[in-house]
């Protein structure tokens, strides 16, 4: 078996369980399981893993191009008023399974006849129509202040159902493993490439339509980063599933839980760690386990000052579902410098 990278100190024996199976492949290279990894689909979230010549689209998931952006905006907390601010930017950016009455914005189609191109002709409209709404999970748009007092837009998100279908149809109607060459493999990488681009557009949607919403100031800093793809460096097939591309010099987001806020990170281009880092804080508590064992009244408390959605429905989002975000960017310092924080001042989900 491959020499396994394990950064994180509180896994979950089934996650460690996936990883060795995974890395235990024949044409596995090498991997990494940052310090946020825990359970998920087939592989670990938090999994970096290198194949030779094989792509596997189960090791993408299903949500293909999820990931963060920041907007960093010359504007300050005292220009605005947070509440009517909240309400404004929840006018224009649609959550949960709420859409745009009409597209926000155009992307071309998938100009070839992949399944994924396929999947967008049969479902244009819908797919048009979800570009630039949020979604729910652990989806969110945040605003909130950087450490020189400067105002930042978040967004974390994904590229809604048109990536889920895409994942589905190879998942379900390929081999699992794509040998690169052939015919499966060819157009899932060109369908990858469409939802990456389909995720990224939306993220960048909805940071214009908040900043509209913030009396449209301008930007001064833009960072994008995703955490759900596979990418050729070097020769090979490098994976990254709920992780975060980190190279030299590489700018990132990487958020921590609805009260502790996000970083801003420079990638060290460390490749004891794959060039990755966490894509988050990473879970402690499953969903179902966060509603059943978590209280309303404690997520409150833990919220005080933060204008933010807290109720029931948003428990399994509680700060308290998650590992200390302080301590995974302290387990990641060989893979990512910080440059900047940013504390929230109002959070959104779904």
């Amino acid at each position: 078996m491959t020499n396994l990278k394990i950064y994180a100190d509180v896994l979950e024996e089934a996650a460690l369980d996936q990883f060795e199976q995974a890395m235990a492949m024949p044409f596995v290279v090498d991997g990494a399981l940052m310090p946020d990894a825990h359970y998920g689909y087939d592989l670990p979230i938090g999994a970096v893993v290198a194949t030779d010549a094989v792509v596997c689209p189960a090791w993408v998931g299903y949500d293909i191009g999820c990931g963060m952006t920041a907007m960093e905006l010359d504007l300050r907390p005292d220009d605005f008023d947070v509440a009517a601010a909240k309400a404004a930017i929840e006018a224009v950016v649609p959550t949960g399974f709420n859409v745009h009455h009409k597209p926000a914005d155009r992307i071309a189609a998938p100009a070839t006849e992949t399944p994924g191109a396929k999947i967008w002709q049969r479902k244009r409209q819908r797919y048009e129509t979800q570009l630039g709404t949020l979604g729910s999970g652990n989806h969110f748009l945040e605003v909130g202040t950087g450490e020189n007092g400067n105002v930042w837009i978040v967004v974390h998100s994904g590229s809604r159902g048109y990536g889920h279908a895409v994942a589905t149809h190879y998942i379900t109607h390929c081999n699992k493993f794509l040998e690169v060459g052939s015919p499966d493999e060819l157009d899932y990488r060109k369908d990858l490439e469409f939802c990456l681009q389909y995720a990224l557009r939306s993220r960048e949607l909805m940071c214009q339509l908040a900043a509209g919403a913030l009396s449209d100031p301008q930007v001064l800093q833009f960072v994008n980063r995703n955490h759900n793809h596979a990418e050729l460096k070097d020769g090979l097939w490098i994976h990254r599933k709920g992780a975060t591309h980190a190279e030299e010099g590489m700018m990132g987001v990487i958020p921590g839980n609805m009260r502790d806020g996000s970083f801003i990170v420079q990638g060290k281009g460390n490749q004891d760690w794959l060039n990755s880092s966490s894509h988050g804080a990473g879970r402690v508590l499953s969903r179902r386990n966060a509603r059943k064992s978590l209280d309303v009244d404690d997520f409150a408390q833990a919220m005080d000052g933060i204008c933010a959605n807290v109720s029931e429905h948003t428990l399994d989002e509680s700060p308290m579902a998650y590992k200390n975000i302080f301590d995974v960017m302290e387990l990641q310092k060989d893979s990512v410098e910080v440059v900047d924080y940013i504390k929230p001042l109002l959070n959104i989900k779904g």
